[in-house]
């Protein structure tokens, strides 16, 4: 019995899934054609947590090798998530509708438009700045230095990380979401810092208003 750690983007926890918990099944593409022989690899992952059980459901595209009277999956050339449709992580706290639409698009596009997820996930840490910090809207990097000296160091170190990363950096000086030339990777990285900022901010403020509930339920205050 073989076992791997995957996270379940629904209950959005690191879980322990072994043979059982996972299906895998193929179609082959054996007809002429001008690519060449491919294999469509369906897999469906169910979660192991009890409170859970939801599943996922991914495909990819790769080439169909051979051997003798044996084929074998060849190279990865595509992949798809279908269910749940995007990468969009589910957090354990309540976030403006324009925050958390703009992640899901952005999370959504990076499957077709590395640029179009660039420009949503700036739109969106735009929409977070105002929000949690009602800074005064200007471009994004301007917005951001608002908040130099009143966020946790580490989260401005990476911040800062992100801002000073050549391009990726110029482009935040633009006023607006516009879809402009990105480098390869900006999109995971812009969207990777969404995630912890809504980690930081949004459920760090959810989880001790509920710490804050507890104490007063447990005084009678």
């Amino acid at each position: 019995m073989s076992e791997y750690l995957w996270h379940c983007p629904f209950c959005n926890r690191d879980q322990t899934v072994i043979d059982e918990g996972r299906q895998i099944s193929f179609a082959d593409l054996t007809i002429d054609n001008a690519d060449g022989p491919r294999r469509l690899v369906i897999k469906f992952v169910v979660c192991p947590d009890t409170q859970c059980r939801k599943f996922s459901l991914s495909v990819s595209l790769h080439g169909l090798e051979t051997s003798g009277n044996r084929s074998y999956t060849g190279k990865l050339l595509k992949t798809w998530g279908l269910i749940p449709p995007s990468r969009a992580r589910a957090f354990p706290a309540e976030l403006p509708p324009a925050v958390l639409e703009n992640y899901q698009e952005a999370c959504f596009a990076i499957e077709f438009s590395q640029k179009v997820a660039a420009a949503l996930a700036r739109r969106c840490l735009s929409e977070m700045l105002r929000d949690f910090w009602e800074v005064q809207p200007g471009s994004l990097s301007d917005e951001f230095r608002q908040i130099k000296g009143t966020v946790d160091p580490l989260t401005w170190e990476a911040i800062e990380s992100i801002r000073k990363s050549g391009t990726i950096g110029t482009r935040m000086e633009n006023i607006g979401a516009e879809i402009l030339d990105t480098d390869p990777g900006e999109a995971e990285l812009l969207i990777g810092l969404i995630e912890t900022l809504i980690q930081d901010w949004y459920v760090s403020r959810e989880e001790r208003r509920k710490r804050l509930a507890k104490i007063k339920e447990i005084t009678g205050e």
